[in-house]
């Protein structure tokens, strides 16, 4: 299927996140107009303004990337957060979506909702199949109802609209606050200000020798375009490197980058999480997609840029 971007009005809910902000860049080579509504403009939590929005502005398609997003340590100190409000973002903007005749929608989920002890490289058929990881389930639960509602409008209204699932992603406007970070800007992070302040070492969270796949956000946003275009299917489609590396390879490939040249210490006492999460990419490269932004160049290019913004 093709669904043509010419002309159409776009919304991207979220655009003043990394994904979304990475979606509104690379729309913006095609010939359709970008809406975008910030907190100022519209509460997403808020049913009746989101209705309210939404039937004043009448988009032609929709990018669902808004969300409250955060790490291990986020999700487990602000478990009612990341279910609530999430459920409450996917719901209003899903359903008012229905009311208001969009034609095309894209709602995004993350990897975190498959099981924990699924099988590597994990497909998209491996959703439901197993218990979650417990540190971030309350996050995995609220996008896991999110396609699930978009799967239920699609069979029960025939609405054309579709679920992509993005692994870990890095980009510009990454979260780099240590509280609620991911674990690539929060390595970042640590290795930078190590540098600074003459520290003779950096501490990380478990052993170093959990997997994680990362995909540059401009890329992530290069598949989601394509699929906005080009996929149709009940079924949701992974979005991801293809590639996965140990976080303490990804730590010291960091260290390298950053210039930090102390030790690395891990901090067996905390969680590892999922030990190993590699998305299998089959049903993307049958589309002929691939990223083209290298993991050491992605890290180089964010750290040249915020910190030489921040500093």
């Amino acid at each position: 299927m093709t669904y043509d971007l010419n002309g159409k009005r776009i919304w991207v809910a979220g655009h003043r996140g990394m994904v979304g902000s990475a979606v509104v860049r690379r729309l913006e080579r095609e010939d359709c107009e970008v809406i975008c509504a910030g907190r100022d403009v519209v509460d997403l939590t808020d049913q009746r303004a989101v209705a309210a929005w939404m039937a004043e502005t009448k988009p032609d398609a929709i990018v669902l990337a808004a969300a409250r997003v955060g790490g291990i340590l986020a999700n487990n100190t602000y478990p009612v957060d990341f279910l609530y409000d999430n459920l409450m973002i996917e719901a209003n903007i899903i359903n008012a979506a229905h009311q208001n005749g969009v034609g095309r929608l894209l709602f995004l989920g993350s990897s975190c909702i498959y099981p924990k002890e699924a099988l590597q490289p994990i497909t998209e058929d491996s959703l439901l199949t197993g218990p979650l990881e417990p540190t971030n389930e309350w996050y995995a639960i609220a996008k896991i109802a999110g396609i699930k509602l978009v799967q239920a409008y699609r069979r029960q209204y025939g609405h054309d609209w579709i679920s992509a699932m993005p692994t870990n992603l890095y980009g510009p406007g990454d979260n780099f606050d240590l509280t609620s970070s991911h674990v690539l800007p929060a390595l970042i992070r640590k290795a930078h200000e190590a540098k600074t302040s003459g520290a003779e070492a950096i501490t990380i969270w478990g052993t170093g020798t959990p997997r994680r796949e990362f995909l540059h956000a401009d890329d992530c946003a290069d598949a989601l375009v394509m699929l906005l275009q080009h996929y149709s299917d009940d079924s949701h489609i992974n979005v991801g490197s293809g590639t996965d590396i140990a976080i303490m390879e990804l730590a010291q490939l960091i260290c390298r980058v950053t210039g930090f040249e102390g030790d690395i210490i891990f901090d067996t006492a905390k969680p590892d999480g999922t030990m190993r999460k590699l998305m299998s990419g089959e049903k993307l490269r049958a589309m002929s997609w691939k990223p083209a932004i290298g993991l050491e160049a992605g890290i180089a290019a964010v750290y040249q840029q915020h910190f030489s913004e921040t500093d």
